[in-house]
């Protein structure tokens, strides 16, 4: 589990701010010299593009690890003007500010991985990865390619939620925790439950649950919810208690999976478990009460197919409830 670090970019002097804290990053987590500077001016680029372009910019940046390499995720969300070219934006040379028109060219040169998804009249989302070596190529397809947004509400530094994710050959599990309130006890909570989770990853969603019922009697409590995709038998397993959501979308269509009222630690009148058929080429979103309800994929185009960090961040970025922490986690299965 990784906190992101969040970073409000509405006038210039917060571009450098950003800089400096992306390099010290970078540096905790092994990058060389090289890399760092190239970290720094793709920050310093996308920063730069939110004051001249954004209206309520926000850079999140987190670390990442694969095959236990680090990386760093950028991702910067705003409420601006949209992008009707894409392609033009991208061509160096090309800008809408005066400016030389090399930014967002930059940033795609030096990113592992970069993605837009932008809306005319309603906002930009960008992803860039970097990483501090080459990522080997995947052995199998039986893993879930994730992104999170994990923020506290305003006026926190921590957040009462909290999530985890356990990848095995052949499967897959992911928890979604909801501290009871917020603030540090909120978090206590959240984060016990993330500890009997590792403690008890080899059992089912509903015996964690019910592991974590007896361990959190200490605690305020939480809503968890718990999914388990299995990629040989294509279904997956999902408990909750509490207001965790999480939904399953494919081509065919799209389902919600049942939670039933209570919190974990306290008051539990039912844990079970339901099964559900998991599509190839399914995308997962679990998400905290702090997003809300009225969501819906289908009214961005093109969205559903983009990586899940980008999903995740539009939907925080226009349904964060604003006034509790909100946690966001979207998954599919790496093609």
């Amino acid at each position: 589990m990784n906190y992101p670090v969040a970073l409000p970019i509405l006038e210039s002097s917060q571009v450098g701010e950003a800089r400096r804290i992306a390099i010290a990053l970078a540096h905790r987590l092994g990058f060389n010299e090289t890399e760092r500077g190239q970290v720094g001016i793709v920050v310093t680029e996308i920063a730069n593009n939110l004051v001249l372009h954004a209206k309520d910019g926000l850079l999140l940046l987190q670390a990442l690890t694969k095959n236990e390499i680090a990386g760093i995720e950028i991702l910067a969300l705003d409420k601006g003007p949209g992008i009707s070219n894409l392609s033009q934006c991208l061509r160096d040379g090309f800008s809408t500010a005066g400016t030389p028109g090399n930014g967002l060219g930059a940033v795609n040169r030096l990113s592992t991985f970069f993605e837009i998804h932008s809306v005319p009249k309603v906002g930009t989302a960008l992803l860039s990865h970097l990483w501090a070596s080459s990522i080997p190529a995947k052995q199998s397809n039986n893993n879930l390619e994730i992104g999170v947004v994990c923020l506290p509400m305003t006026g926190e530094e921590v957040s009462g939620d909290a999530w985890a994710i356990d990848q095995q050959p052949g499967r897959s599990l992911l928890l979604v925790a909801d501290g009871l309130g917020h603030g540090p006890l909120a978090a206590q909570a959240s984060i016990e439950a993330v500890r009997i989770f590792r403690d008890n990853v080899y059992k089912s969603p509903k015996e964690i649950i019910e592991a974590a019922h007896a361990a959190l009697r200490s605690t305020r409590g939480a809503a968890l919810a718990i999914a388990e995709v299995d990629f040989e038998r294509l279904v997956v397993r999902f408990a909750g208690v509490g207001n965790i959501a999480g939904c399953v979308f494919s081509p065919e269509g799209s389902y919600s999976m049942v939670s039933h009222n209570g919190t974990v630690g306290h008051e539990v009148r039912k844990i079970q478990e339901f099964v559900y058929q998991w599509p190839i080429g399914g995308l997962l979103v679990m998400h905290s009460d702090g997003l809300g309800t009225q969501w819906r994929l289908d009214r961005y185009a093109g969205l559903i197919t983009r990586h899940p960090s980008l999903i995740a961040g539009v939907l925080y970025r226009d349904f964060n409830r604003g006034r509790d922490d909100v946690t966001v986690l979207v998954t599919r299965q790496e093609s």
